[in-house]
């Protein structure tokens, strides 16, 4: 697997044009963690959209336009991102916001992207509440959200665990962890689940020590986490140091264990199961495609964020063509209730009200190869909504409805 600079990149910018594309470029603006805790995640982020921009821009572009990518280190901080989606929109003048990885920044740059009238997007923040309670009408998400990656994988443990399991929860102490803890915290316990304790760690922690104490005496049988990036290696590291692995199966959320610290974390990484909208062992024509050109292009394996990244793009062009414009109001008009084909070859659709995805949920399984194994999916797409099961075609009840964007 490739090693990264962790150097500030403080604006980078990729011409993804070629000669037949004379037209004035559509810029996108890419807010993502280059640096820190969260730079493999963003590092997935940049791979992705620029692998779809790069066979856009060789297949004509969109009506006639190349794609031109401007990227900036957000530094998993809303605060920067905020600055540097402001510097994207009044200077760059770029025509849509995505790359945002901290949730608390994908909802400080969805609000900022509604006041200049333009698009935004995310493929990686879990947050229910960035599509749910504080949703806005120019924010699309084409991630599988809390709510729906803690559906899939409450109903696989009930199932393999069944009623009364103790579960314990450790979250990041920001927007996405006490959001997705809280998702997945409503799932379990509507499953008759039982929870024995909930805790939450700095982002970027270096020593959880100061947190076993307590789990080793609520004795629980799972451990539900949502750490991510360099944290979950520190995280599982020292569980296993301190022998709090034995007897301990552990869940999250789908970011905690991916293609991209999973090298780091080796054999401790053994057994954690997660929700996850992709994984390469997806049998399809077109997820070995995706595959091949992504392995071709980095020599590394995509994860769920550089595959949604890559998707994006494609969403993107679909709903500008629909549209025949950039114009913002046109393309959400398009956008909302629009279906496509996931990287992985499976049909999603972009609900109308929330502007979230209608998407399948995967369980998998870290085996001793350092590869997911599938051992469970849904019977067809999860719909966007809140920690219910909602699948579709084996709906047994009707839930409120959400608020709009």
């Amino acid at each position: 697997m490739k090693k990264f600079s962790t150097r500030a990149v403080p604006l980078l910018v990729a011409f993804l044009s070629f000669p037949a594309l004379a037209a004035d470029p559509i810029k996108i603006g890419v807010v993502t963690p280059l640096t820190g805790t969260y730079a493999p995640i963003g590092q997935q982020v940049r791979w992705g959209l620029e692998l779809a921009a790069k066979e856009v821009n060789a297949s004509g572009g969109i009506l006639g336009r190349p794609l031109e990518l401007v990227f900036e280190d957000e530094e998993a901080n809303p605060a920067v991102a905020t600055q540097k989606a402001e510097k994207l929109l009044q200077v760059t003048k770029v025509d849509f916001l995505t790359g945002t990885v901290n949730s608390g920044s994908t909802l400080a740059v969805g609000q900022l992207a509604e006041r200049n009238n333009r698009l935004a997007s995310t493929t990686v923040s879990f947050s229910d509440a960035i599509t749910g309670d504080k949703c806005s009408p120019n924010v699309f998400r084409v991630n599988a959200r809390a709510g729906q990656q803690s559906a899939a994988l409450a109903e696989w443990l009930a199932k393999d665990k069944g009623a009364g399991t103790a579960v314990y929860y450790l979250g990041p102490d920001y927007e996405m962890g006490r959001n997705t803890v809280a998702a997945f915290k409503a799932a379990a316990e509507a499953r008759k689940m039982k929870t024995v304790g909930e805790v939450f760690a700095p982002l970027g922690n270096n020593d959880y020590s100061p947190f076993f104490g307590q789990m080793r005496a609520a004795k629980p049988a799972v451990l539900y986490t949502s750490v991510a990036g360099n944290d979950t290696a520190r995280l599982f590291t020292q569980l296993d140091e301190y022998g709090l692995r034995k007897n301990l199966l552990i869940v999250g959320a789908s970011g905690t264990v991916t293609s991209q610290n999973m090298g780091a974390l080796g054999k401790v990484a053994d057994g954690y199961v997660t929700g996850v909208g992709y994984s390469p062992e997806i049998d399809s024509p077109e997820n070995k495609k995706f595959l091949a050109a992504f392995q071709a292009a980095y020599k590394a394996d995509p994860d769920l964020y550089g595959t949604d990244s890559y998707g994006l793009i494609y969403f993107y062009k679909a709903a500008v063509e629909k549209a025949k414009s950039t114009d913002t109001d046109k393309v959400v008009a398009a956008m909302a209730g629009q279906k496509f084909n996931a990287p992985n070859g499976f049909e999603v659709k972009m609900d109308e009200k929330n502007h979230h995805l209608w998407k399948p949920v995967f369980i998998g399984e870290v085996q001793k190869d350092g590869q997911f194994n599938v051992v469970w999916k849904t019977k067809g797409p999860i719909r966007a909504q809140p920690w219910s099961p909602f699948i579709e075609g084996n709906d047994k009840k009707k839930d409120e409805p959400e608020k709009k964007g």
